[in-house]
């Protein structure tokens, strides 16, 4: 089987990839099936935006595509930037200057509490949508640290450590997209008809 991630973000590719990997599902990029798409991403929930995501590749392709929207959510902020996060600050920031904007607007404030929420929009072949979510609780750290991961993983603690500074294989096991992929996973096993 094949599917097609709706998205060029290299770093969710490979997180992809390495979940699937074993199950006999084939993971492609939109890059690597030769797909260029602006897809606009208006919605208001990250579930609205993973469906865009899907919904768009799912109408060109007519195959089975999975779509995730992710972000951090920080509690003392009101739960921004929320859906917000890759526009965080707006155009010409990347992820080092949406990190920084994050602790900027963090200076002095006590309460550090936040999670990362995942959702993700699974359309089978039949074009059904499925969908699937995850969180992980945390804080927002005092500076960077670690060189893995990418966005805002240097700056969210889980216990001692960042996002940044487990393996990959660590991060899969505790992460709001690990989380949200477990269960698309456990769907998937039933629908290729693997053992659960």
């Amino acid at each position: 089987m094949e599917l097609l991630i709706a998205t060029n973000n290299a770093h969710k590719v490979e997180e992809f990839k390495r979940l699937f990997a074993g199950l006999g599902i084939d993971v492609f990029s939109l890059k690597e099936k030769g797909i260029s798409v602006e897809i606009e991403e208006n919605g208001t929930t990250f579930a609205e935006n993973a469906y865009i995501k899907a919904k768009t590749i799912y109408d060109l392709v007519k195959a089975p595509v999975i779509a995730d929207d992710s972000g951090i959510c920080v509690d003392a902020l009101f739960g921004a930037p929320g859906v917000y996060s890759a526009r965080y600050g707006g155009e010409g920031l990347d992820d080092k200057g949406r990190t920084a904007l994050l602790l900027k607007n963090m200076e002095g404030v006590k309460d550090r509490s936040a999670h990362f929420a995942c959702a993700i929009c699974y359309i089978d072949a039949l074009g059904k949508r499925h969908d699937f979510y995850g969180e992980c609780q945390g804080t927002i750290g005092f500076s960077p640290k670690g060189e893995n991961g990418f966005g805002y993983d240097p700056v969210f603690m889980v216990g001692e450590k960042s996002f940044s500074e487990l393996s990959g294989k660590e991060k899969d096991q505790i992460s709001h997209r690990g989380k949200a992929n477990e269960k698309l996973l456990a769907y998937m096993k039933g629908e290729t008809g693997h053992d659960q």
